[in-house]
């Protein structure tokens, strides 16, 4: 596939994703923005100040490693800057999903991870989360944050903020923000129950650590 018709087939997959991030309510306004890479010197993103669920076709950009627009007719994402550092330090990133999941989002207000090891596909397909320390959304500050977590989960939770996920095309990073939600609500629902959350054994959850790697994902 040459590099237009990749870039095509990237923006038709972006504009699926962006509806069903907007259907879920894990963007809001014009918040949240992906991201894809077309090569190792260029990436194509969402636009600043677009709804997700609204995106078209003319509407993507596509920036250099440093940022700088390339192409596009309207400007790239604010937090372009995020994603550029997660590909600069994660070679096997391909796509990069940055949203607000309103559960949670609930965990990061309270500066607190969900309990891990409840759910097999979380433990999965989301593995380790990391909770990032809150930097101003759109610096070059908040980007650097991520990097001490970044290289060895695929999912982080950002303070007061949202979380960032990277994997190695948008439809899949859009799962894995829909699992994570998804644990992140039922682990409150049960909680409510009052009668303790009931983890997976241990020798158990080595298993789902070995299925994990089999699909290539880093282990911590």
């Amino acid at each position: 596939m040459d590099q237009e018709a990749e870039r095509s087939a990237l923006i038709l997959e972006m504009i699926r994703a962006g509806r069903k991030l907007w259907e879920r309510q894990y963007v809001d306004g014009s918040g949240g923005n992906m991201s894809a890479r077309l090569s190792d010197q260029q990436v194509i993103c969402t636009p600043s100040l677009c709804s997700k669920g609204d995106l078209t076709v003319d509407d993507f950009a596509v920036v250099d490693m440093d940022g700088s627009q390339k192409a596009g007719s309207k400007p790239r994402s604010s937090e372009i800057l995020l994603h550029l550092a997660i590909y600069k330090a994660v070679p096997q990133a391909g796509a990069v999903i940055h949203c607000h999941p309103p559960h949670a989002l609930a965990y990061a207000l309270t500066g607190t991870l969900p309990p891990s090891g409840m759910v097999p596909e979380h433990e999965v397909f989301v593995g380790d989360v990391a909770l990032v320390p809150y930097e101003t959304p759109g610096t070059r500050e908040f980007a650097e944050a991520v990097l001490p977590y970044v290289r060895d989960r695929t999912m982080l939770l950002l303070q007061n903020h949202g979380i960032v996920c990277w994997t190695d095309s948008v439809t899949h990073a859009e799962w894995m923000v829909e699992v994570f939600d998804t644990y992140c609500r039922t682990v409150m629902l049960a909680a409510q129950l009052g009668t303790g959350l009931l983890p997976i054994p241990e020798h158990k959850l080595e298993e789902l650590k070995e299925i994990r790697k089999k699909f290539g994902f880093p282990i911590t």
